[in-house]
């Protein structure tokens, strides 16, 4: 299977759809939610956005005549809906990360456990790669991003090793990465701190928080009053941002007030603790373990 969604009815239960009403999937991936989110509508609109040429295939299988694919990063999201037609919709669901699919497609380099070129883009048309970043990023600019992204424990350490290294050598595969993170890695946590290396390159290589800031700040702008946010998260940094924005409108620092010290917030929020899977579907989907699902309601 491509992807197995995580809380697939708690999602869909979330968006509370109308039959009749504008639907946004910011992550199509292997569709899904999209396909799902179709089987509730009747004279609605499905707009998906997803940049992966893999998942641009799956849309073929999706018939619903309302249903439209765009391939895009879903921070375009107010001009492309806009291009269709449809500047304000009903609601919004965003299952971020990466998809069982890019995982497991060794080619991709996303992955610990395969051997291939260090790629992590999730655009394939993107200009930036992995690779391009271990070789020629400055120590500084290395230890920043270890640090903020993968919160890699001695990412100064591992930053100088990595400069150090590729004077001799390009870094080129995802083997050559493990080779010099064998040697910093903590005794026991060694796959532990390897999926936090390749995370914090992934995220950026492909601008994900900087993308999950611009589209839950057009969010607010296109969804109509009462429309609902629904964002499945699968670690704390895109978790923050989104519980951050649905309380305080904001990325960090207070809500902001009017004249009168009315706070002037743009959701209400639905889920006070954020939904999580139980046992079974954890038993089911391993992959499910942290992932985070808040809702929100435009106001």
């Amino acid at each position: 299977m491509y992807h197995i969604p995580v809380l697939l009815k708690e999602c869909i239960d979330g968006l509370n759809i109308k039959p009749d009403g504008v639907y946004v999937d910011v992550t199509f991936g292997g569709g899904g939610h999209s396909r799902l989110i179709t089987e509730h509508l009747t004279t609605g609109k499905l707009f998906s956005f997803d940049q992966d040429e893999d998942a641009v295939a799956n849309a073929e299988s999706i018939t619903y005549p309302g249903f439209q694919l765009i391939k895009s990063n879903f921070r375009h999201l107010r001009k492309f809906l806009k291009l269709y037609g449809a500047a304000k919709v009903d609601g919004i669901l965003g299952d971020l990360g990466i998809s069982s699919h890019q995982i497991d497609a060794p080619a991709r380099g996303f992955s610990t456990r395969f051997p291939a070129q260090l790629d992590m883009r999730m655009d394939q048309t993107g200009d930036v790669s992995a690779r391009d970043i271990v070789n020629s990023y400055s120590e500084e600019q290395l230890h920043k991003i270890l640090g903020m992204y993968g919160e890699v424990k001695n990412a100064r350490t591992l930053a100088a090793a990595i400069t150090r290294n590729r004077f001799s050598k390009s870094i080129e595969t995802t083997n050559d990465l493990i080779s010099i993170l064998q040697q910093y890695a903590p005794k026991g946590k060694e796959y532990k701190y390897y999926a936090q290396v390749f995370q914090a390159l992934r995220i950026e290589v492909n601008q994900e928080l900087t993308a999950l800031e611009e589209m839950l700040s057009q969010a607010a702008d296109v969804l109509r009053p009462g429309g609902r946010l629904v964002i499945l998260s699968y670690h704390s940094l895109e978790d923050r941002l989104v519980k951050n924005f649905i309380r305080t409108g904001k990325f960090s620092g207070e809500a902001e007030k009017d004249l009168y010290g009315n706070t002037n917030v743009p959701f209400h929020i639905v889920t006070k603790k954020p939904i999580e899977p139980d046992a079974d579907e954890i038993a089911r989907n391993p992959r499910a373990r942290s992932a985070k699902l808040r809702i929100a309601e435009r106001i």
